[in-house]
């Protein structure tokens, strides 16, 4: 009776042994198809690509850009009282400084009319862009900087309803702004500029001096060469 019973506890001894065995080689032979596959060349030549596209970015450096901007001027100040807003077109420089910096420049020029009294808005007004950071080809900015501006107004000069031509001045003035860019290929980049401009004060000979500020909401459209 115990020699039956040891033969019969061998069978399932055999088959532990067995699958043991069968598990030990299927185990081996996955590993040995894992070192000896192809795939290891396809992951470093995406990581090769993915570092390469990663460092992108670095080709846009000392990098010159002319665009456009097309959008809404709102008056403020006297400009308001004397001029209606309207859309209008910038025009802009981009210097790709740094990774983080860039130099803009932009420059306008527009005529509001109302009533038969106008205001008249020139503008040359550089700036510091800075990046708040870098996604993919998209990159928001903040601006700011000093310009060069000469507001004019025909406007009321008195009870009667005369209209007179203030004189032409230039003022400095601050400017700042936000936007963002998104870099369609390495040629042509879009993107939106919310633009602040303050011209200092301009005194007058007759009449009161000339406060005049106005904002601009545009739409931009890049060429980088």
């Amino acid at each position: 009776m115990k020699i039956a019973n040891k033969s019969i506890l061998r069978i399932p001894l055999k088959l532990c042994f067995l699958g043991i065995f069968f598990i030990g080689t299927t185990l081996a032979q996955t590993k040995i198809e894992k070192l000896t596959s192809t795939d290891k060349p396809v992951v470093d030549s995406t990581s090769k690509s993915s570092s390469s596209s990663s460092s992108s970015p670095s080709g846009m450096l000392q990098r010159h850009s002319v665009g456009i901007g097309l959008g809404q001027t709102f008056l403020l100040g006297d400009l308001e009282d004397n001029g209606e807003n309207k859309i209008t077109v910038d025009g802009f420089y981009n210097y790709s400084a740094s990774h983080s910096f860039d130099l803009l420049v932009n420059m306008h020029i527009s005529k509001h009319k109302f009533r038969g009294r106008s205001a008249l808005v020139r503008g040359f007004a550089p700036g510091i862009k800075a990046k708040l950071y870098q996604f993919d080809n998209f990159s928001p900015y903040v601006l700011g900087g000093l310009g060069l501006y000469a507001p004019k107004l025909h406007r009321v000069i008195n009870a009667n309803g005369d209209i007179q031509q203030t004189e032409t001045k230039i003022a400095f003035g601050y400017h700042f702004g936000a936007g963002a860019d998104l870099a369609l290929n390495n040629n042509v980049s879009v993107g939106l500029l919310f633009h602040f401009h303050n011209p200092f004060d301009l005194k007058q000979d007759v009449g009161q001096e000339v406060e005049a500020a106005y904002y601009k909401l545009m739409m931009l459209a890049f060429y980088v060469f």
